[in-house]
């Protein structure tokens, strides 16, 4: 049987929980996720899961943060005056609002509205969480 290794290009069923069961995302009803492995387009803690699976296989994965969205960081998170945004702009919590840095664009997502302080969260929603995964591959395509 072939299984999943480095170069491999992976087609996968999924649903992601978090710890409390909560269902954060899922291919139930869609085309499954298709993937290379090495290419980090997926988190570490999903590719490293999936190596040394088979067609057909299931597994569930446990992802710490550090093999996820990292580590929830408070320098990511800061209060800004209403001035500093667009005039036309009507900010509200979980609004997603997109900035360009020398890195390429950065996304924060608005928390809080006060007044005219407007607290931005530039972490990932998943950020300082641990991710479970239900897996199972449908293809593995080797180069």
């Amino acid at each position: 049987m072939t299984t999943i290794k480095n170069g491999d290009t992976v087609k996968v069923h999924y649903t992601g929980k978090l710890d409390d069961g909560t269902v954060f995302d899922s291919s139930s009803g869609r085309d499954p996720l298709e993937f290379t492995l090495g290419t980090q387009s997926v988190i570490a803690g999903f590719e490293n899961g999936v190596v040394g699976l088979g067609v057909g296989e299931k597994r569930t994965i446990s992802i710490a943060p550090e093999e996820g969205y990292g580590q929830y960081t408070t320098e990511l998170v800061a209060t800004v005056n209403r001035s500093q945004l667009p005039a036309n702009l009507k900010p509200a919590p979980g609004m997603v609002l997109q900035s360009d840095s020398p890195q390429g664009p950065l996304k924060f997502m608005v928390t809080e509205v006060e007044g005219d302080q407007i607290t931005l969260d530039g972490n990932h929603p998943l950020a300082g969480k641990r991710l479970r995964f239900d897996l199972e591959i449908v293809a593995i395509t080797s180069p």
